[in-house]
């Protein structure tokens, strides 16, 4: 059995849990240790101009391209940043973590919740404090800040009026739990440009914080709710789901320091706030009710919940899946309630059913869950949808408990060279699923319960091993494929290389890739057949130069360039074509990857360039001087020999439309660029690079086609095109480092809008 990736981490986990291994929706895995938050991303599908800091397969031999990582960390300071006590002096205000303060947890937000389209990590320490990081230029290795600090926000918002209530505020301030919904579909296309998900916080006084990312790099608070007078210890997020056209519902689980699990039902409803300008504007309303149930999930038995997460299953209602020691409890709206008793497997001295839950990962394909214990065994859970049981229905099945566990412990002396003995325990600290099929990545340490010497914090050392636990077939992964391709929807905003990392792993595969290739590129050819670009209709803007146009303007760039799902479908359609040309060897399967790669590109290209003519088309009345240069270049590209008619009709509209307001002159039109190096004319005649008379070769911006003269660009991690920074990241605010060609609203709110490639929709890194 290989192994992709054996990583050491040099540090001790101090609170293990399920939270302390998870995946963000940008393809990151968040890896939780005692002072810090490490991000690793995995590089198949990653083309960046430096390579993975971490490639050291351990038995790995048949991966054409073994599996990298990309690493960063998120290092918190060691001391607390609130003192308690000296905010309240009541006993109840302590808090044992503030002793040796360390992380807990993340909470990993959706994309694209920031103006820079990152995502946000929520940063849970032991003194019950909750900090926000993100990064600026780098995602992959680059540094990640913090830009503010929540607990001082809650602090702020809760405003006591006597004693008794200055200890009531500290323990709302105190968090014990919490949990960052996904972005909900409200069914509108295109997917408005809004952030409607949310951050929720559990306190030690029974009590619920909901808050929403603003554009400012920053969470506002935007309800409370009291639950009960007893800690919240989990919290957990089901799927949203649309109840009706532009209103969504999700269940927010919570588990308290009493065992109890209980149901809230959380509400938000898409409300036009103007249907005015170049595109409706939306908000999110959110209302919170308790759901009215017979009963709670699980009732109060003084027992802790070690595990509590929602199971997203295809086409039907979501499963609660929740644990206590030697117990798994199941609960659905269909079904109702469900208990399996764990049995102990006997793989070390450690082993034991009582061990807490340290991971869960679903597998659709097989409808089975596969759950790991602190003591290194695994465990499945079989029909889950059915009638869950750990015995496999199928005789001579080779996905079950033993073989797994068995597998797990193969693999544990396989990646420890100094060998192991039956006192050796490989504890399980956070296991998730890589590619929701068969592969798994779980972070483990060796320990002996037997020693009972100290051992300080450096000869820690936690391994995270990925590893397939059994064998696919081609058609599970070409199903798989298939299935990735058509269930597309905007409104989530995971990054492609996110959605297709399970299938750039098989496809890596150097024994698999010539069977699949072929019928990968079958899969790829069956492009959606609807341009939804056609049906834009952008109003026509007569309120002339105002403020309000740039603000509108940026809204509905990227409403129209990210929110159609057609154009997600190509974008992620042209990815996977161009990991396949990477891959071949054989000329001919080359070319043929090429052909597709190019047959997408083009689509992707004609419905973005018609996006643009349509808005420009918009704003005839309110151009100015500044913006004929790119005006003329987009006609220019609508124009080229090859592009569809209809197309080449709009830019020579747009065409007549601009020479009737404005007498272009050729000083003014600005296709023929100057090369930076010799000061020669260069004629725009190739949108992607730029070749002067004395033979000088310049990019092109992929969002303007300007030449790109300066360090103030960004980079596509998937597919390397390199585009202008926003106005607002770049050296100066005034955008005077910009091709003076350039410098016009249109490309301003234009390059601000692009948050994401243009052409494979994944996100851009800074370098410089």
């Amino acid at each position: 059995m290989p192994i992709y990736t054996a990583l050491s981490v040099p540090t001790v986990i101090s609170h293990p849990s399920e939270r302390c291994l998870q995946w963000s929706e940008d393809g990151q895995a968040c890896l939780v240790t005692k002072s810090a938050v490490h991000i690793l991303t995995p590089d198949p599908g990653i083309n960046f101009s430096t390579p993975a800091d971490i490639k050291a397969p351990l038995g790995d031999n048949q991966s054409e391209r073994p599996l990298g990582w990309f690493r960063t960390m998120i290092e918190t300071t060691k001391g607390q940043t609130h003192h308690w006590p000296t905010i309240c002096q009541d006993w109840a205000a302590i808090s044992l973590g503030s002793l040796d303060v360390s992380v807990r947890t993340v909470a990993c937000s959706p994309t694209n919740v920031t103006s820079r389209g990152r995502c946000v990590l929520a940063v849970l320490n032991s003194n019950m404090e909750v900090s926000l990081w993100t990064t600026t230029k780098n995602h992959l290795k680059g540094e990640w800040s913090n830009i503010q600090d929540v607990t001082a926000l809650l602090l702020e918002i809760l405003s006591p009026v006597d004693d008794i209530a200055q200890t009531t505020k500290i323990l709302q301030a105190q968090v014990t739990s919490m949990a960052w919904s996904k972005q909900p579909d409200f069914g509108a296309a295109p997917a408005p440009s809004i952030d409607a998900s949310m951050l929720v916080l559990g306190s030690r006084a029974g009590s619920l914080a909901f808050f929403r990312q603003r554009d400012t790099n920053s969470v506002s608070h935007i309800h409370s709710l009291k639950l009960n007078e007893r800690w919240v210890t989990h919290l957990s997020w089901s799927p949203w789901f649309i109840a009706s056209p532009g209103h969504c519902e999700s269940f927010l689980a919570y588990a308290s320091d009493d065992g109890s699990i209980r149901l809230l039902k959380v509400a938000q409803t898409l409300q036009p706030v103007s249907n005015t300008g170049l595109v409706p504007q939306f908000a999110a309303s959110v209302e919170c009710s308790s759901e009215d149930e017979p009963e709670t999930v699980h009732g109060a038995d003084s027992r802790s919940i070690t595990v509590l997460t929602w199971v997203e299953v295809p086409g039907r209602s979501p499963i609660l899946v929740s644990s206590n020691p030697g117990l798994v409890h199941f609960w659905s709206r269909d079904k109702g309630a469900h208990t399996l008793t764990l049995h102990t497997q006997k793989y070390s001295a450690g082993s034991s059913a009582l061990a807490p839950v340290s991971g869960v990962a679903y597998v659709p394909e097989r409808d089975a869950l596969i759950i790991s214990l602190f003591d290194g065994s695994f465990h499945v859970v079989h029909d889950l949808c059915g009638n869950p049981s750990l015995s496999s229905p199928i005789d001579g099945d080779t996905v079950t408990s033993e073989t797994l566990s068995h597998t797990s412990r193969s693999l544990f002396a396989q990646a420890t060279p100094t060998g192991i003995e039956h006192m050796d325990v490989n504890r399980i600290n956070g296991m998730v699923s890589y590619d929701g099929l068969s592969t798994l990545v779980w972070i483990y340490e060796t320990l002996r319960p037997s020693d009972f010497s100290y051992k300080h914090e450096a000869r820690h050392e936690c391994m995270l091993l990925v590893a397939p636990m059994w064998r696919l077939d081609d058609e599970t992964i070409l199903r798989n494929a298939a299935t990735t391709l058509g269930d597309l929807r905007c409104a989530p905003g995971s990054t492609p290389i996110s959605r297709l990392r399970p299938i750039f792993l098989h496809l890596c595969n150097s024994g698999r890739f010539a069977d699949l290739c072929p019928r990968i590129l079958e899969i790829l050819q069956q492009s959606p057949a609807v341009d939804d670009t056609l049906s834009i209709a952008v109003p026509s803007w007569s309120e002339g130069l105002v403020p309000e146009l740039n603000v509108q303007l940026r809204r509905s760039f990227a409403t129209h360039l990210f929110g159609w799902e057609s154009v997600l479908s190509l974008r992620m359609r042209l990815s996977l074509a161009d990991m396949c040309w990477k891959l071949s060897h054989d000329p001919q399967t080359q070319a043929t990857c090429g052909h597709v790669a190019q047959v997408l590109l083009t689509a992707i290209s004609q419905r973005v360039l018609r996006i643009m003519i349509r808005h420009i088309a918009a704003l005839v009345a309110v151009l100015t001087p500044a913006d004929i240069p790119f005006v003329l270049r987009v006609v220019v590209q609508g124009l080229l020999p090859g592009s569809p008619p209809d197309l080449s009709a709009e830019a020579q509209a747009l065409s007549d439309a601009v020479n009737a307001r404005v007498a272009v002159g050729p000083s003014m039109a600005g296709l023929h660029e100057v090369c930076p190096a010799c000061h020669v004319e260069v004629p725009l005649q190739d949108i992607t690079r730029a070749i002067c008379p004395n033979g000088h070769t310049w990019g092109r911006c992929s969002v303007t086609s300007f030449i790109l003269a300066t360090s103030a660009v960004r980079t596509c991690i998937g597919c390397s095109r390199k585009a202008f920074l926003p106005v607002s990241q770049g050296p100066s605010g005034d955008g005077e480092w910009l091709p003076v060609a350039a410098r016009s609203d249109i490309v301003r709110e234009l390059l601000e809008a692009v948050q994401r490639c243009l052409f494979c929709d994944n996100s851009f890194v800074s370098i410089v």
